[in-house]
């Protein structure tokens, strides 16, 4: 008989992994896991329900808000407010970060920006949709945390993940030792261990962009394109190309199949359109983990400045030899300067 890890068990079993957290982490995680169960249960009965289509309000991005959105924004927060082992949520659906201020959060160590529900457009039409989320430990000792502990680097993560819901709902996360995937039982209502130690492949078949945008991207992307287009025996071209339109969604598949995401400026998004707190740092953290390679065409993802709470960047993420080639064409054909990107190695000359 085969012994099922749950998400809770596999917690506690790697909480000696971080001493100075005294379970912290290991609570805040479980209290993750929760609000995701509370979401998936809501997603899965959308078309059942009134919480399909427009809220009537739009988020800080000014974009729509659907009702799931809002719904599970609510959920998050909520979770990590009673909790007590955050001090401030910041998520893509607010203005501003939310301190946490109350008895129980009073020694709180940690931080969490979240996508609440990443791919929501998608959600009328029972496409998979997904929650991206951060951990950072706050970085002053003393008083209220303020947003200069949000604004961290990516590299100053203590843990991200992302929960996808599809045909079965996983939970995937990493706290800097590699990756596991959890996925959902619904007949003991827990996320059971189902991907232990996840690895992305080196190679992959598969490019992942709106190829509707072409006409708007840079000319190191279209060439990227077109080399994934040409006939070559030897490298296994052309590629596959998938797009769901969902980061979460199309980023899980390549993670497990081998792949490149591509979500680069445009003509419309000068800097780019993702959220580097709240998408492009978490899944950067995520897929580094697993052996791949993230960066904004010319700089490592997880190397970024941050100076604002909802800063957009551009994307290359997935399969490692294929970011690399990526980049290389960016390096070619939409040259920025000389710019160092992973340790011993520069893009630009």
């Amino acid at each position: 008989m085969k012994v099922v890890t749950t998400l809770g068990q596999f917690i506690l079993e790697k909480q000696a992994d971080f001493p100075y957290a005294k379970g912290e982490l290991s609570r805040l995680l479980r209290d993750i896991g929760i609000a995701a169960k509370i979401v998936n249960r809501e997603v899965n009965k959308a078309g059942l329900a009134d919480i399909l289509g427009e809220a009537g309000t739009t988020n800080v991005q000014g974009e729509g808000q659907k009702k799931l959105d809002v719904y599970a924004n609510e959920q998050f927060i909520s979770a990590l407010k009673h909790g007590g082992e955050c001090c401030i949520v910041a998520s893509e659906e607010n203005d501003d970060y939310i301190p946490i201020e109350s008895e129980v959060s009073k020694d709180a160590r940690y931080i969490v920006a979240m996508d609440p529900l990443d791919g929501s457009s998608n959600i009328d039409v029972n496409v998979a949709v997904g929650t991206i989320f951060s951990i950072y430990r706050r970085k002053s000792a003393e008083g209220k945390a303020t947003i200069t502990d949000v604004l961290q680097r990516g590299t100053e993560q203590v843990a991200a993940g992302y929960v996808i819901y599809g045909s079965s709902t996983m939970l995937v996360y990493t706290t800097g030792k590699g990756v596991n995937g959890f996925t959902l039982d619904p007949s003991i209502g827990e996320f059971c261990l189902s991907h232990a130690d996840m690895k992305l492949p080196e190679d992959g078949f598969i490019y992942s962009i709106n190829e509707g945008n072409y006409v708007h991207f840079p000319d190191g992307v279209k060439k990227y394109i077109k080399y994934c287009q040409v006939e070559d025996k030897k490298t296994g071209r052309p590629y596959t190309s998938r797009y769901i339109g969902s980061m979460v969604a199309d980023v899980h598949r390549n993670l497990i199949k081998g792949g490149i995401f591509i979500y680069p400026v445009t003509a419309g998004a000068p800097n780019g359109k993702l959220r580097l707190v709240y998408e492009c740092n978490p899944m950067a953290f995520i897929v580094e983990q697993a052996g791949g390679r993230a960066s904004n065409g010319y700089e490592r993802i997880l190397d970024l400045d941050v100076d604002a709470l909802h800063q957009r960047s551009a994307i290359f993420i997935g399969s490692k030899n294929m970011v690399k080639k990526a980049e290389e064409m960016m390096a070619s054909f939409s040259p920025q300067g000389t710019k160092k990107t992973f340790e011993g190695e520069v893009v630009l000359q």
